[in-house]
């Protein structure tokens, strides 16, 4: 029970990272309030969480949209008082060259990967900095530290995200606040599939050829991002702020002879 009466928010827990993440928090002891726009996954996940007799709620909001992102730390600050851990999961993918990239793609990844995570943050901080407690997790990518073909939106994002959790570190240590990203490799999700089907003529030809890349010769698994999420989230990891988590499968820093 490491998250024992914990609080936590997590964006975009209606499938893939974000759901295993929920229902593993919920295992753990945490109240989970699933976020997610698809109100039918979302509910899925809490259904779930139930199922195995652990506590959660399900709100509904935009992450790119000021206002519901307001209502929806309002509502869960009514619930439950408080919330310890933000996790800003949820993104959307973004495939092409800068020069081939439509300029509405183009924005809507930008919009939905940063203002998905400096929206939470901004209505959930005021409540941290009041408790002069808090865990906020970023979800970053190892894209951020290397460069990959036709993912220039997509890349683009996930930098800033994680220049964007240093800057907030700095700001927000004095109030007991930690704030640090997860960088992973290629997980097997349902967000994944959806980039091969993009961007792939052979999808499963593409994912033989991606193992190879990464040193564990094998693709990442959700669940190896939701431990790493776990670890941030508890007081295990008191003494980790402003840091990049690397869960890539050793394709950032490793090279196989």
């Amino acid at each position: 029970m490491r998250l024992r009466d914990k609080v936590v928010l997590i964006t975009g827990a209606g499938s893939g990272i974000g759901k295993c993440t929920a229902l593993l928090f919920a295992k753990e002891g945490a109240i989970v309030i699933v976020n997610d726009v698809d109100p039918e996954n979302g509910k899925k996940t809490v259904a779930e969480i139930y199922e195995a007799n652990g506590e959660a709620c399900f709100i509904h909001a935009d992450v790119t949209d000021a206002e519901s992102v307001k209502a929806m730390v309002e509502e869960a600050i009514n619930k439950f008082g408080r919330i310890d851990v933000l996790f800003n999961n949820a993104g959307i993918s973004g495939v092409g060259k800068l020069h081939e990239i439509d300029l509405e793609a183009w924005s809507k990844t930008l919009n939905v990967n940063i203002n998905g995570v400096m929206l939470p943050s901004k209505y959930v901080l005021p409540y941290m900095m009041k408790e002069r407690k808090g865990s906020i997790i970023n979800m970053s990518s190892c894209i951020a530290e290397m460069g990959l073909a036709n993912r220039a939106s997509y890349s683009t994002t996930k930098g800033a995200i994680l220049a964007l959790t240093k800057s907030m570190q700095v700001d927000y240590a004095a109030y007991n606040i930690r704030v640090n990203a997860i960088l992973p490799g290629t997980i097997l999700t349902p967000f994944v599939e959806n980039y091969l089907k993009q961007s792939y003529e052979n999808p499963e030809a593409a994912i033989e050829q991606i193992k190879k890349r990464q040193l564990s010769g094998e693709l990442g698994k959700p669940e190896d991002v939701a431990y790493a999420a776990l670890f941030l989230a508890s007081d295990e990891s008191k003494f980790m702020m402003g840091s990049p988590l690397y869960i890539d499968g050793g394709v950032v820093f490793g090279k196989d002879a």
